[in-house]
């Protein structure tokens, strides 16, 4: 079992930036991927980026490519999302995911995993 803290969410103007951070407990961090989905109002849970046990392989959905960047600290058991050129369309709960199994980012985009209870941000236009 893993247990996955969110913080950093907020309202925010939109062209503007946040960092969103994940502490993760329970588990070795080191050796599963991680990655962040978000939900929004009366849409699918959907995958945004993910990043390998080792940090050297990285995957992010099109809508946020060249935008978000997703980062881990193994030393700190936390994993970030930094979000640049934010659009009012980003706004949603953001969940931190850890793979329950695996170690690369398939295994956090389309297995199984531990959920954190989300954070929410908010872009206005």
């Amino acid at each position: 079992q893993v247990q996955l803290v969110e913080s950093g969410g907020g309202l925010v103007p939109a062209g503007e930036s946040l960092r969103l951070s994940c502490a993760a407990s329970g588990r070795t961090f080191s050796g599963y991927a991680m990655g962040w989905f978000r939900q929004a109002p009366g849409k699918e849970r959907e995958f945004v980026a993910a990043i390998g046990s080792t940090g050297t392989t990285r995957n992010y959905a099109d809508s946020v490519k060249g935008r978000f960047t997703i980062s881990r600290d193994n030393a700190k058991n936390t994993v970030y999302l930094q979000m640049n050129s934010l659009e009012p369309e980003d706004t949603a709960t953001y969940y931190c995911a850890a793979s329950q199994s695996g170690s690369d980012t398939a295994s956090v985009r389309y297995g199984m995993n531990y959920w954190g209870k989300g954070t929410p941000v908010t872009v206005s236009s």
